[in-house]
């Protein structure tokens, strides 16, 4: 039996790649003509959530929200959430309609065919072993900022080889960027996609992701110094829904 849904989760995992790949070209025309020009941002930004929305569900993937703090339309805010799955790109792009976003994501994965020229094209990227490239994501984000868009960001970092950490420690870079914007930030914990789609090779299956929309967190008024207590207040309301989801499961 084991052989079988490893079989089967390598099957499926393949159909990912594929799959997005097919979407990919499918959309190619419009997102070349978007990407060139900031004007076209959010004509761009339709399309991705359209990319997201095919990739996703043609994975037999579902998702549900099971409570939600509205944001305010157009508003500008520094949207973060826990991150265990590559599915975590797609689900920020299902969730957020009315708040077109500029993800915040390391620089190895503009190394991905087709995909990456993309998303070279219209992410801020990082390279966090490199302190000039990092400093380079704020000048980056306030240009974004000014335009009106929002930020994305994993503050994770990335995602722990130790599959037992429920979530990891948070880096300070969004908590800086939201103080230095004066931004609210605006938590989101995603559920089950550690198990539904790992990045781990023959594990995973298709599911319903539960999601939890938390209410924002103001920064006006806040420096630097208070960068810690907004970090703290972010990762606890984030692993206080990831960790009742994984009671959940396990009971």
């Amino acid at each position: 039996m084991k052989y079988i849904r490893t079989f089967f989760s390598v099957v499926w995992r393949c159909w990912f790649y594929l799959w997005m790949l097919i979407v990919i070209l499918l959309l190619s025309p419009f997102l070349l003509v978007t990407i060139w020009s900031d004007q076209t941002y959010a004509t761009f930004y339709k399309v991705a959530r359209l990319w997201a929305r095919l990739t996703f569900y043609g994975m037999g993937m579902s998702y549900r929200v099971e409570s939600a703090y509205p944001w305010v339309k157009g508003k500008s805010y520094m949207f973060i959430a826990n991150h265990t799955s590559m599915m975590d790109i797609m689900m920020m792009l299902l969730l957020v309609k009315d708040n077109p976003f500029v993800f915040v994501g390391k620089k190895e994965l503009a190394k991905l065919p087709i995909f990456g020229f993309f998303y070279k094209k219209t992410c801020i990227l990082v390279d966090r072993k490199d302190s000039k490239s990092r400093y380079q994501v704020f000048q980056s984000a306030q240009n974004k900022l000014n335009q009106g868009l929002s930020i994305c960001i994993f503050p994770e970092g990335g995602v722990p080889d130790d599959t037992s950490i429920v979530l990891d420690s948070f880096k300070d870079g969004a908590f800086r960027l939201a103080i230095d914007h004066q931004i609210p930030l605006a938590p989101i914990a995603i559920g089950y996609l550690k198990f539904y789609f790992p990045f781990q090779w023959g594990m995973g299956k298709p599911g319903q992701v539960p999601v939890v929309l938390l209410p924002p967190i103001e920064t006006k008024g806040m420096t630097q110094e208070d960068k810690k207590e907004i970090k703290d207040q972010a990762y606890q309301a984030i692993h206080k829904e990831v960790v009742q989801w994984n009671i959940k499961r396990k009971g």
